[in-house]
């Protein structure tokens, strides 16, 4: 999602480009050149604050910060729940906060979370602990963990990730009023199973069945997914703040009107 939203975003404006994987960000800057898009690549880790910071003094030498289009990230099948929640979580704060400290008046950024922070009960969110990702990240992990390790062992993968995709449209939300004082805009955006390397690793544990279900009864297309990331960073979107899109082809929408349909039925 983030190589399609760089082939939109890089025709008008200067890209830097970040991944973890040095092959990976290789592949991504070349296929950007074959297209006449230069860019800036840089290995950067989202979990490490430091990397981060550096990653945005990159940025910001190379001219004024326009936008961020936050899609790193891991799904319940690319590791342990700890793992799943630095990654997704703590990425998101690290990501956010340097953003917030280097962006000038007018720029935004858009957050990935997903369709399964609508389907994950309530309840069952620690939401009372995520304020704690403002004052003291690594407290706020280990709430996280704890509340992780309360979960059977073979769904706290899958847990990690539905809570802490929960995690990154509760912040997208609730930290717009401290952004708009700087001039800033922060969106997320939350995608159903779309036919990436990563989407795809969950097909066999459940996401392949929703598609099946959904109202658009397909996968979505990393470009359907970037046409959004990009407009909610552009300047078209300059009202756009505070609130997650909900991008899944019905998934959520088709979920709960069968759930209440059965519950009338039964």
């Amino acid at each position: 999602m983030g190589l399609a939203t760089a082939k939109i975003v890089g025709r008008d404006h200067a890209l830097v480009l970040c991944d973890v994987r040095q092959e990976r960000l290789d592949n991504a800057a070349a296929t950007l050149k074959d297209i006449g898009i230069d860019a800036a690549a840089v290995n950067c880790d989202v979990t490490d604050r430091g990397a981060v910071a550096d990653l945005f003094d990159t940025a910001t030498r190379l001219g004024t910060l326009a936008s961020v289009i936050h899609t790193a990230g891991v799904s319940p099948s690319m590791g342990a729940a700890d793992y799943v929640m630095r990654t997704n979580a703590v990425g998101t704060i690290n990501v956010n906060e340097e953003f917030h400290a280097n962006a000038g008046e007018g720029a935004a950024i858009v957050n990935v979370a997903s369709m399964a922070a609508y389907l994950i009960p309530e309840e069952f969110v620690p939401t009372g602990q995520f304020p704690l990702a403002l004052s003291d990240a690594d407290a706020f992990f280990d709430a996280m963990v704890l509340a992780c390790n309360a979960i059977p062992e073979e769904a706290r993968s899958g847990y990690a990730y539905a809570a802490s995709k929960n995690f990154v449209r509760w912040y997208s939300e609730s930290q717009a009023e401290r952004f708009n004082a700087r001039g800033l805009r922060i969106v997320s955006i939350s995608p159903g199973s779309v036919d990436t390397e990563m989407g795809r690793l969950e097909e066999q544990a459940g996401a392949g069945a929703m598609v099946a279900d959904a109202a658009v009864p397909r996968w979505g297309k990393p470009e359907e997914m970037a046409e959004l990331l990009a407009f909610c960073v552009s300047d078209k979107a300059g009202y756009l703040t505070g609130t997650d899109i909900l991008n899944d082809g019905g998934v959520v929408a088709s979920m709960r009107e069968r759930a209440r349909a059965a519950a009338a039925n039964g």
